[in-house]
């Protein structure tokens, strides 16, 4: 189809060729899904939940957050998620920072999303703000065979205050993907802020992915995203990637973005603390459901970004700076891995 026609179709032959064109990558690939990660910068509602520490984050709490910047923040998660689409919005959409299941449900029921039949997948974690990692996925497209919650055991201070990885086990095309997604606790404080906690749950993601590939071998397809709130070089991700007693590899793939780009600024450098990291199985499967190392991007389109104000360069269009409001979509670039079928 040239490009000509596709001008001039409109109306109820729009949405059919928009049908048509479901599971195709724009190199024509059948049976592609993106899935992407996006930490969206404490999104909150309006509501006092008596049982966390949300009030900055009411009418009459310090940030002022009413029903009127709360609609934008979804309206400009929306935006994002279609823009990331390109053909069609991702297959599996996972978050962090985000408040509760009613803000998911405002952005796949009260949006132009409501289209694309998602389905959410989100439990309250034990962090004090409560802030919680989940994910939507198109269930035209994915099935979910099981999830589950995952914290590591208690051996630390405050480890009952961090958020719990959510591991879960999706079906597409046929094939089973174990996809981890995660939110470590931050380094605000200095790089060794928080590591211990960081090392426990990255020996907790280890432990698992052993308990997969001794049922799998090395053909387990894994997929761990997330905010990590460390770089490919600390010792806590070097840790998830290290060798496996069963064989098993597991390569960062954000290693090879490395140069320039990053998924957070601070004070004035990129870093890659956003990062998906996966199975060899993944890579180098014969047949079913595959990836490769350039499938995987930091999504960074115009309106995502703005002149950073105090250092040259542009940094993410972020909702706040510091507690001023500046409505931007968040702090945090998304990462987009494609999947396709062999």
């Amino acid at each position: 189809m040239s490009k000509g026609i596709v001008v001039i179709i409109t109306g109820t032959l729009s949405l059919l060729f928009s049908s048509l064109m479901e599971g195709y990558s724009q190199d024509g690939s059948e049976h592609s899904a993106r899935i992407m990660f996006y930490n969206v910068e404490n999104l909150f509602d309006i509501f006092d939940d008596t049982t966390t520490d949300d009030d900055e984050f009411l009418p009459d709490g310090i940030r002022r957050w009413n029903y009127t910047r709360y609609s934008r923040k979804i309206n400009s998660l929306y935006k994002t998620i279609l823009a990331a689409g390109e053909w069609s919005p991702p297959a599996i959409v996972a978050f962090c920072e985000i408040e509760n299941r009613k803000v998911l449900e405002d952005l796949v029921h009260g949006t132009n999303l409501s289209k694309y039949n998602y389905s959410i997948i989100h439990q309250d974690s034990p962090d004090p703000r409560g802030i919680d990692v989940c994910m939507i996925y198109r269930k035209n497209m994915i099935d979910i065979i099981s999830f589950r919650y995952l914290l590591p055991p208690v051996t630390g201070d405050n480890l009952d205050a961090t958020r719990s990885v959510l591991y879960s086990r999706c079906l597409f095309s046929g094939d089973t993907i174990h996809l981890f997604v995660n939110h470590w606790p931050s380094r605000r404080g200095g790089a060794l802020a928080g590591e211990c906690i960081r090392m426990q749950i990255a020996g907790m993601i280890r432990v698992k992915i052993d308990s997969i590939t001794s049922v799998m071998n090395s053909k387990a397809r894994i997929i761990i995203m997330g905010d990590f709130n460390a770089t490919p070089e600390d010792q806590e991700i070097k840790l998830i990637t290290e060798d496996y007693d069963s064989g098993m590899s597991m390569i960062n793939l954000s290693e090879s973005l490395a140069g320039g780009t990053g998924t957070y600024r601070y004070r004035g450098t990129w870093e890659i603390i956003d990062q998906v990291i996966v199975s060899d199985g993944l890579l180098n499967c014969r047949s079913g459901v595959y990836s490769h190392p350039g499938m995987l991007r930091v999504f960074k389109p115009d309106f995502l970004l703005r002149k950073d104000p105090l250092y040259p360069g542009l940094s993410p269009f972020s909702t706040w700076t510091g507690y001023r409001y500046q409505g931007g979509f968040s702090d945090h670039l998304p990462v987009i891995l494609e999947l396709l079928v062999r």
